[in-house]
């Protein structure tokens, strides 16, 4: 019975996380608007910060209140974790949907015309400029995680010092989001009506900060909550303490992006979408990284260094093909499959 209620709080949580998404991404469109952020800001900076709070404070309680050095060892392996599951899983899922939203349309359009569509799903996720776009995010990442990666396999006096650099990275990286944004005008599209003043063609203020601090808190708590069950159940499958939390754990503690990704995929906006990935495996470079090298001795062993390498290859994989400008839904599902080779890469170094 316990195991059985294990499970249906695993669904709970899971359902609870995608219906608070639903509610914060609308939220965190019109906050966008109040804050007259442009559109690329709004997933990069505003819904980035939001659906990267779980596993950032995971970090934080890890390396500030654990009592030993495995438990403070926690929040380094969600430090290394995140950007993993977000630069292949979270990718791979936005491409699959995609790539089934495509094939729908192809179908529509064949079942309506009697005639084979053009296979869209072999077609640019974007123009020229919105690769470029793309894949300026993924050159900010990579040379910050390269040297996060490289801080783990040394040792010496200062490296604590140097946390603040990460934050300093981000803090960058946010002034640039925003100032990118200005010059672009910051235009603004049409808006679904507020959930929670859904009458209302313009909600007040008050509303807009509230849907958006309610569904946070929802999201993380639930967020919190599916953690526990998976580190319950992880044992019940056969699965190690460490094999749970390399594996499953940063999958849903990025499970909010994901599902965000998602929703913003299926309302057909894609842009918003992949720019939500992109600005959460920033802050998950540079934040957590920071509080990490404060902390700990920031010093990793065989799975966060193999983590890292996976984590890399992956991003290097992205860049070029959006420098190419071949970035294709099919081509993003395949990132998906470096999360696999760093599972089957984990057994020899486990074992």
């Amino acid at each position: 019975m316990v195991h059985v209620i294990h499970f249906v709080l695993l669904i709970v949580c899971a359902v609870a996380i995608y219906l608070s998404c639903e509610w914060f991404v609308n939220a965190v469109e019109w906050l966008g608007q109040r804050l007259n952020v442009g559109k690329t800001a709004v997933g990069t900076i505003l819904a980035a910060f939001g659906t990267a709070l779980p596993e950032s404070v995971v970090t934080l309680v890890a390396v500030t209140t654990g009592s030993t050095p495995e438990a403070k060892d926690i929040g380094v392996g969600a430090a290394m974790g995140g950007p993993l599951a977000l630069s292949t899983i979270a990718y791979g899922v936005t491409g699959f949907i995609l790539l089934l939203k495509r094939r729908r349309r192809e179908t529509d359009v064949r079942e309506e015309t009697g005639m084979m569509p053009t296979r869209s799903a072999q077609q640019a996720l974007g123009d020229e400029k919105d690769m470029r776009r793309l894949a300026k995010d993924q050159k900010w990442f990579l040379p910050i995680f390269v040297v996060k990666v490289a801080l783990g396999l040394v040792a010496f006096a200062y490296k604590p010092v140097l946390g603040a650099l990460f934050f300093a990275a981000y803090a960058v990286y946010f002034w640039r989001e925003i100032r990118a944004d200005d010059e672009a005008g910051g235009e603004h599209e049409e808006l679904e009506p507020l959930k929670l003043q859904r009458t209302s063609a313009s909600p007040a203020t008050w509303a807009v900060v509230t849907q958006t601090l309610a569904t946070l808190a929802v999201i993380f708590f639930a967020s919190q909550l599916f953690v526990k069950q998976l580190d319950a159940i992880g044992p019940m499958l056969g699965l190690s303490t460490t094999v749970t939390a390399l594996l499953l754990s940063p999958v849903a503690t990025e499970l909010p992006e994901v599902m965000n990704a998602v929703i913003w995929v299926r309302q057909g906006k894609t842009k918003l979408a992949l720019a939500n990935i992109s600005g959460a495996m920033m802050i998950q470079a540079t934040v957590p990284s920071g509080l990490g090298l404060i902390f700990t001795t920031w010093k990793f062993d065989g799975a966060l260094i193999w983590s890292g390498l996976i984590t890399m290859a992956a991003i290097v994989y992205l860049l070029l093909t959006m420098r190419a400008h071949r970035l294709t839904p099919g081509r993003l599902t395949v990132a998906a499959g470096f999360y696999l080779v760093f599972a089957l890469g984990l057994i020899p170094i486990l074992s």
